[in-house]
């Protein structure tokens, strides 16, 4: 149970609106929205006229436990989740081993109890073997089946047309797609390789990872979940031609949902002379027209959610040639801070950030009294003063792998609190340490109903 804790003067950012008054929260949960005396021995923070929103839900993130622990894991990146206003994590199954269990998911939960500062989820991987796991998923054991239709390897990778038709018919959850044709990959590579040799240019990585090869297999996902009346939610669109596929237009009556990531809507392929393999990521990031396209779409409600996919790899892993330079980029704390800075560019309205950010994944994925500055509740909550800025550098980075695509940028906000079921856990440009001697993160619930 936290302590009783009122903001007063407030500027809540919440379902369309923005409106001054005062957040009263008590044993972890809005109590009371509005003007009234804080209870009794109460700690008060003067919000000054600064923004409330509800803290981001990110459903797309790789924190590298188990297995991978040298990059990352569930307390160092949650800690930095935290910092940068994600209060909830949905984390992917290819760790080591891959998440293809029910078993390895419960390991999962249990790993992430009392060390995780965010609240926290994670899927099923799906593969070609794995389908009994799939159909016996309860409601809540996973937020969704991750299903990898290209640019992955080993038993995460599907390609068979009758078990994609098989998960599509008969998933109990939610499904979750990355979208590149491994074949198209495949051959792109060898063809580069030919020209180049192992050292390919860096500037080469979105003609590789086509959107030719983007288009087929996000074509693909949208017609099988068509025919079987799947929940579908497309992650991370890249290309111009892929939002086609999609509905413009409120999210409710959806069921099929598009998703774009912070990185596509910052970068795009001029910034690959600069920074090089650091913006290496599947799928790649493209051209600038495709960054103006996912801009449009976001605005428009083509594209339903925004996430991060963060991916973190060390620096050494990194400075290897295109082959061995891994696809990825650390992105939690500074993700929801790019997206404010495009807010105070015009790009975006802050209404629209916080719908994409909380609204519609707790709406998409079910979560259950989340992603809603609402009486009752968790009180999963960020405060920011849109008026100061946030400078980037290494010595502010929290991540394992130390490093961050965002280095040197200056960002036009600043989170100044976070609270995790009612508990501040960032303050002051730091994690508390009371919050980190007692991580307030919680198992998300969900009610999710194909």
């Amino acid at each position: 149970m936290s302590a009783d804790l009122s903001l007063v003067n407030v500027r809540v950012v919440n379902e369309g609106t923005i409106t001054g008054t005062d957040v009263h929260i008590r044993d972890g949960r809005i109590a009371h929205i509005g003007p009234r005396a804080p209870a009794a021995g109460a700690r008060v923070i003067e919000g000054a006229g600064r923004w409330l929103l509800p803290g981001m839900i990110d459903d797309q993130v790789h924190f590298r436990e188990p297995g991978l622990t040298h990059k990352g894991d569930l307390a160092t990146e949650s800690a930095a989740a935290v910092a940068g206003g994600i209060t909830s994590f949905m984390e992917m199954p290819n760790v080591r081993p891959a998440t293809l269990t029910r078993t390895a998911l419960e390991d999962k939960y249990q790993r992430a109890a009392g060390r995780s500062m965010a609240n926290y989820a994670f899927y099923l991987g799906a593969s070609h073997h794995n389908l009994d796991e799939i159909r016996r998923l309860a409601p809540g054991q996973a937020c969704g089946v991750k299903v990898f239709m290209g640019a992955s390897t080993g038993d995460l990778l599907v390609e068979r047309q009758d078990v994609l038709e098989a998960i599509f018919s008969e998933s109990p959850v939610l499904i979750a797609t990355h979208c590149e044709d491994t074949p198209m990959i495949r051959a792109n590579e060898a063809r580069w390789r030919a020209r180049f040799g192992d050292d390919i240019p860096m500037a080469e990585h979105p003609a590789i990872r086509s959107r030719e090869a983007c288009l087929a297999s996000s074509s693909l996902a949208v017609s099988l979940a068509r025919r079987h009346g799947a929940p579908l939610h497309v992650l991370h669109i890249t290309t111009a031609e892929e939002l086609a596929l999609f509905e413009a237009g409120p999210m409710a009556a959806k069921q099929i949902t598009a998703e774009a990531c912070a990185h596509h809507l910052w970068f795009s392929s001029d910034d690959y002379p600069r920074l090089g393999s650091l913006i290496k990521c599947n799928p790649a990031i493209k051209l600038p027209t495709d960054r103006e396209a996912l801009v449009r779409a976001v605005n428009e409600d083509r594209i339903d959610i925004i996430a991060t996919d963060h991916a973190p790899h060390t620096r050494e892993e990194k400075a290897g040639h295109y082959f061995q330079a891994p696809a990825g980029l650390p992105l939690v704390q500074h993700a929801l801070l790019s997206l404010l800075d495009a807010v105070q560019r015009g790009v975006y309205s802050v209404e629209t950030v916080v719908r994409k950010t909380s609204h519609a994944v707790a709406e998409r994925y079910g979560v259950i009294d989340r992603g809603y500055i609402r009486e009752g509740c968790h009180a999963d909550l960020v405060l920011v003063d849109p008026q100061a800025q946030t400078r980037v550098t290494p010595e502010s980075l929290l991540y394992k792998c130390a490093w961050s695509p965002f280095e040197g940028e200056v960002l036009r906000s600043r989170i100044d609190m976070t609270l995790v079921n009612g508990v501040p856990v960032w303050e002051g440009g730091r994690v508390l340490p009371a919050a980190a001697g007692a991580p307030p993160g919680q198992r998300l619930g969900f009610d999710f109903r194909r």
